[in-house]
């Protein structure tokens, strides 16, 4: 009846309201009279017409950078890939992505494809976009550094990070003392020419460092955090350093660059004293995801455009306002993680590209057409690599590292990837760097990020560890092996309870491995000896309690499934513990099981709510990830969800089918290692028809009586299921359970879910 009602209510609506609009437009016709109405003729040749409307819509400036927008983000993104296929950080391929798409390749293969591309009245839309990208990513930069940690962790860092800044800017000085006469524009003077000569060879790409710590898994060792401290102090000094000498540039002479050099001071006093206790206490009161809403992000972006609209006033570019609100941020990690997420996706991902682009644009190599001008290439990245490579590691070899670490360490603050990019165009901008020595500081940065990989690799190769670490791979197969991996150090020592449980009288013939894995994006780099130290000490401690001895293994990983399931399989272990993430003995989550239970009929749906196909763990990833590693997995899996664990001296495992056999292996572990004692439920007269499972039952009764029992019981008491402290359980048995409507649930003890 409804639907009725709703079909002749529109059908009158539409039918009566187009009635009206087409009297309206005949009796309009009569207003026409007495004016002059031009009629436009319509051209016969209807294709060509639409040919020529095409072609006007294509060369409109929207069309123009719409379409640049395309090609430069699916170029950087296949040239990005590829550059990680051969184990370079994707931000070179991206660079090469540009000088690809400008005068130096497809300019001068492909000119008229180049020029309807990029024509160059659309050049100046593609450069505001891009300072934009730049902005945001610089704002990125700032958020990234945790000046607290820096400030307590600098120590030696400085003084390698301020010596690879000093040598190579001296260098660079003395570089352009000779380049001056034949490459330095008119009517620039010498100072402005040989400081901006000098920052350039001094720059360290703090992200791109980052990056290649990472994922060389560096970032927990002492060498990876020097590195990242002295890039972190690196950027701070040389973008101050920066400021200064675009002052100088701008003003014309260091005596009126003061006046320039006090305002920026008067501004950073401001910033530091004023705006950042406001945002702090800001970001105190919203940082969570959901109270984190559009007007309390718009404090944070306004902070950050006027910030490098201040900056841009007083002479000292928008970058570095930009970096600096970044560096001001709240320093709750979980918050500028947050506010990361929604600045990085578009800056890094939409608009970054257009700024690698512009720079191709720029960046002309067909100009360096002579041999010589190549000599002048080679001498300028020799200078950089000796400034900055040989500089970093001779400070760090004079502070005390050894010369393995100090040359690691060379060759990491020897990277100068995008930041190099950024000081470079700001010097061509201001007409400081003419497009020949543009040119060739852009292949230095190229060829000294691109080293960067290739020289860490030599250094291992040269210097050979003698001593292994913890090995993630256990090659003896005659011992029983245990992983467990946990989130928290409270599920990790319940977890290690279970493990030792199984093994406590066989520390011989057994090895037992406890592993945390951290996600990259929720832990500073600074933090993670910390972090580190927080989550495995406990563990440790509690190991020390149990006299079982722990192998510890930790990760700061992007995807922990896979690193857990890889560590597993690698290491050839027996059994793998993990937690579940939401305990089913919460109370409103166990009250949606008994009332799915109740009320669904169809048991594959069932199993599908409870996990988590159809949203009911949709908040969980840690629960996608257990069945991720239940699927991947190649040993026995142990799922646990706790209800308050204390002890392993009453076990309940039920039995449901002859494929449950597999549990009274651990049955017996249980009783030979911790003398537990263990009653099994013959739910459906499964033991009596198995004969294996009880001969097996029989043989542990002669070995430890009185250890386990058979329950034929179908009725199961409060009492009992209280008295128990854990239940182990098939997964398939946990299935069956979950669509029996098995009320028990409620009274159950902790679990043990296993997969064999």
């Amino acid at each position: 009846m409804t639907s009725i009602k709703n079909s002749l209510f529109y059908v009158s609506v539409i039918g009566g309201f187009t009635a009206l609009i087409y009297w309206v437009i005949s009796q309009g016709a009569s207003l026409e009279i007495g004016r002059q109405i031009v009629h436009r003729e319509i051209e016969s040749d209807h294709w060509n017409d639409f040919l020529h409307s095409m072609v006007e819509n294509l060369q409109h400036p929207l069309a123009i950078l719409l379409a640049q927008i395309v090609t430069i983000i699916l170029v950087a993104r296949l040239f990005g890939w590829l550059f990680r296929k051969i184990g370079q950080p994707s931000v070179i391929g991206e660079m090469i992505a540009g000088i690809v798409l400008g005068p130096s390749l497809v300019g001068m293969y492909f000119p008229e494809f180049s020029a309807a591309l990029f024509p160059k009245e659309s050049l100046g839309n593609l450069q505001f976009l891009s300072q934009i990208g730049l902005i945001f990513f610089m704002f990125v930069i700032g958020m990234e550094l945790d000046l607290k940690v820096l400030k307590n962790k600098a120590h030696d860092a400085v003084v390698i990070s301020h010596a690879s800044i000093v040598i190579p800017f001296a260098l660079g000085l003395t570089l352009a003392f000779f380049i001056y006469p034949i490459f330095a524009p008119m009517g620039v003077e010498f100072s402005s020419f040989g400081l901006f000569m000098g920052i350039a060879m001094s720059i360290t790409a703090f992200p791109v460092l980052a990056r290649i710590v990472q994922e060389r898994e560096m970032q927990k060792t002492k060498l990876g955090t020097i590195a990242i401290t002295c890039a972190a102090a690196d950027d701070i000094t040389a973008w101050c350093i920066l400021a200064v000498v675009i002052a100088i540039v701008k003003a014309g002479s260091f005596a009126s660059s003061l006046y320039v050099i006090g305002m920026a001071v008067l501004y950073v006093i401001i910033m530091l004293k004023i705006v950042r206790p406001f945002l702090k206490r800001v970001g105190d009161l919203n940082s969570t995801r959901e109270s984190l809403n559009k007007p309390v992000v718009a404090i944070f972006f306004l902070t950050l455009l006027f910030s490098a609209y201040a900056s841009e006033l007083i002479g000292i570019h928008a970058l570095f306002g930009a970096f600096l609100a970044g560096a001001i941020m709240p320093e709750n990690n979980k918050f500028r993680n947050i506010f990361i997420e929604k600045v990085e996706d578009v800056s890094i991902i939409v608009l970054l590209p257009l700024f690698f682009v512009f720079t191709g644009l720029r960046t002309q190599i067909g100009l360096l057409n002579d041999p010589y001008l190549w000599k002048v290439t080679g001498l300028i990245i020799a200078v950089a690599v000796v400034g900055k490579f040989f500089g970093s590691a001779l400070a760090a070899k004079f502070v005390g590292q050894s010369w393995k670490d100090s040359l690691a360490i060379g060759a990491l603050m020897n990277t100068r990837g995008l930041m190099e990019l950024v000081v470079l165009n700001i010097g061509y901008d201001l007409g400081v760097l003419s497009t020949e020595i543009f040119t060739m500081m852009v292949i230095m940065a190229l060829v000294t990020t691109f080293m960067t990989g290739p020289a860490l690799d030599f250094l291992n190769f040269i210097f050979k560890d003698k001593t292994t670490a913890v090995p993630l791979e256990i090659g003896n197969k005659s011992k029983y092996k245990i992983l467990f991996s946990f989130s928290t150090p409270d599920k990790g020592k319940k977890l290690l309870k279970i493990a030792n449980s199984l093994v406590k009288k066989q520390a011989d013939s057994s090895i037992v491995a406890a592993m945390h894995c951290s996600l990259s994006s929720e832990i500073h780099s600074f933090d993670v000896k910390d972090h580190e130290r927080k989550m495995l000490a406990p563990i440790l401690k509690e190991s020390q309690h149990l006299n079982q001895e722990v192998l510890s293994v930790f990760k700061v990983t992007n995807d922990i499934d896979t690193d857990i399931i890889d560590t597993a399989n690698q290491g050839e272990y027996d059994l793998l513990l993990v937690g579940l993430g939401r305990s089913i003995f919460d109370e409103t989550f166990l009250g949606r099981i008994l009332g799915f239970t109740t009320q669904i009929v169809n048991p594959d749906r069932l199993i599908d709510k409870f996990t988590g196909k159809e949203g009911l763990f949709e908040n969980s990833p840690f629960d996608e990830r257990t069945r991720h590693i239940i699927a991947k997995s190649k040993m026995p899996v142990g799922i646990f969800i706790d209800k308050d664990l204390e002890d392993i001296d009453q076990v309940f495992m039920p039995i449901f089918s002859k494929e449950d056999a597999f549990l009274i292996e651990y049955a017996k572990k249980l009783i030979n290692n911790n003398g537990s004692q263990i009653t099994v439920l013959d739910a459906v007269g499964e033991v009596k028809k198995t004969r294996d499972i009880e001969e097996t039952i029989r043989s542990i009764e002669q070995i430890a009586p009185n250890h386990i029992m058979i329950m034929n019981d179908r009725t199961i008491r409060k009492e009992f299921l209280q008295s128990q402290n854990l239940m182990i359980i098939s997964l398939e048995s946990w299935k069956h359970i979950i669509e029996a409507d098995t009320d028990w649930l409620v009274d159950v003890s902790s679990v043990l879910i296993i997969k064999p």
